[in-house]
């Protein structure tokens, strides 16, 4: 067994007994959280297989070249539009949309467009949408869309600027 997995069963050992602990000190408490702990990694459970399927045939499936002509340097602002609907159509929590966005990374998107699309997937998200213009009204949803995209954009092409002069890397697991 290597270092990596040695410090993951720790930290989950250790998360672990501070449920138990919290459990002995204050009962109520501890049993809940025990059971959102429970219920959390049940979804992911769920969740994390497809999501790596879907993203295993993406590799496989979508050319290099065809992500990089649309999100990469080539893509020009069109490149942006595609990263909020790629983002607005993540199904599922933020979890999902980072092995999404180091693919698009090793495809040879852009940055700043990855950034965009992670900042989509948090904002933009279809059933997040429909959700909240239900409760909240349209023209909420519609002002928090005209607020919220262009700072997305913004903050992406800032972001992307001040890492590209800096010596950042994406490295693989």
């Amino acid at each position: 067994m290597n270092r990596k997995n040695k410090v993951q069963i720790a930290v989950l050992a250790l998360a672990l007994a501070a449920v138990a602990v919290i459990a002995l000190l204050i009962p109520g408490a501890g049993i809940s959280i025990g059971k959102l702990f429970a219920g959390n990694l049940k979804t992911m459970v769920k969740i994390l297989p497809l999501t790596f399927i879907l993203i295993s045939l993406f590799e496989v499936w979508v050319k290099k070249e065809t992500v990089e002509r649309h999100l990469g340097e080539e893509g020009g602002f069109k490149s942006y539009f595609w990263a909020l609907l790629l983002g607005g159509t993540t199904i599922g929590p933020m979890v999902v949309a980072l092995p999404v966005a180091a693919a698009l990374s090793r495809k040879g998107a852009r940055l700043s467009v990855i950034f965009t699309y992670i900042g989509a997937a948090g904002v933009c998200r279809v059933p997040m949408t429909i959700f909240e213009s239900s409760y909240m009204g349209v023209k909420f949803t519609l002002i928090r869309y005209s607020v919220s995209i262009p700072l997305i954009i913004l903050s992406s092409i800032l972001l992307s600027r001040a890492l590209r002069g800096g010596a950042y890397e994406i490295k693989e697991a």
